[in-house]
């Protein structure tokens, strides 16, 4: 089991920015991939990011391309998301992944669904008020 936990959501104006982190424990993996998607209310819980842990490659959503940054901290096990220049469509509870299948699956698009993660986190709002 992989025990995921977020923090970091809020409430910000449009343009401001927020630092989501989620820290992964438990058991460990030779090979895997960490991922944040989001859900607002009344919609599909939707891609947003992507983080292969071992070469770093990342994967993000066209909405959120060039606001958004995931990066990894291998020291603390821990994937953040650096969210600027929000928008109020940016509005959702924002959840952290945990993908341990194929790596060959995962890179060649199985890292956009949210179907093809294992193990979750219990999830943060963040509020972007106009």
């Amino acid at each position: 089991q992989v025990q995921l936990v977020e923090s970091g959501g809020g409430l910000v104006q449009a343009g401001g920015s927020l630092r989501l982190s989620c820290e992964a424990s438990g058991r460990t993996f030779s090979s895997y991939a960490m991922g944040w998607f989001r859900q607002a209310p009344g919609k599909e819980r939707e891609f947003v990011a992507a983080i292969s842990w071992s070469g770093g490659g990342t994967y993000y959503a066209d909405s959120v391309k060039d606001r958004f940054t995931i990066s990894r901290d291998k020291t603390k096990n821990t994937v953040n998301l650096q969210m600027n220049s929000l928008k109020p469509e940016d509005t959702a509870v924002y959840y952290c992944a945990f993908y341990v299948g194929p790596m060959g699956i995962y890179y060649s698009g199985s890292y956009y669904s949210w179907r093809a993660y294992d193990y979750w986190g219990q999830g943060t709002q963040v509020t972007v008020s106009s």
